[in-house]
């Protein structure tokens, strides 16, 4: 059984409003999941009170955005149960999300893992969670120290803009185990 991948997104930007940049990162991270077939997870984003449910945020994005065919992707993932929502982590990560992967420039050496490190997680049935500092200030120390698994989607340690690197890194991931997979169905 192959575990389940899972983009995460850490609010980098405003913890107490949720701005624009929030929406048209959920707008164009839902449609990646979809089509990669992941899960899609926010970590402290600000979503206005009265929005409690993912299925309610989804709505809500998809009569402001005109991305991702007017936000369906991330309504199709809430109907699924494949899109959730967690308050920011101080000392772990909810269990359920597995391997903690944070997506960065500047791994660190002994921490840092492969596209096959990643796959062969997956393809031993552990969930692994893609965990992506969105916003300005990028990743924070504190979130650095939570994680044991580091991957720069890059050669060289390359600095990415958000939603570039949403994509190549997801992207990567689910080209890498599609391949895996088919190479191991080959050998049968």
């Amino acid at each position: 059984m192959i575990g389940r991948p899972t983009i995460g997104l850490w609010n980098s930007y405003d913890p107490n409003h949720f701005r624009e940049a929030h929406r048209r990162l959920l707008a164009r991270a839902g449609p990646l999941a979809f089509a990669f077939d992941m899960n899609l997870a926010t970590f402290g984003f600000p979503f206005p009170s009265e929005l409690s449910r993912p299925s309610e945020v989804a709505e809500w994005i998809a009569t402001t955005t005109t991305i991702g065919e007017e936000g369906r992707y991330l309504k199709e993932l809430a109907s699924r149960g494949r899109f959730q929502m967690f308050p920011y982590v101080r000392k772990g990560f909810p269990p359920q999300l597995g391997e903690i992967v944070l997506t960065t420039c500047n791994p660190d050496i002994e921490r840092r893992r492969t596209a096959d490190d990643i796959c062969a997680m997956l393809m031993s049935g552990r969930s692994v969670c893609l965990l992506f500092g969105a916003g300005p200030r990028g990743t924070p120390k504190e979130l650095i120290d939570l994680t044991n698994h580091h991957f720069d989607v890059t050669f060289d340690g390359h600095s990415l803009e958000t939603c570039t690197a949403l994509g190549a890194v997801v992207a990567v991931i689910a080209h890498t185990l599609k391949r895996k997979l088919e190479q191991l169905q080959g050998s049968l």
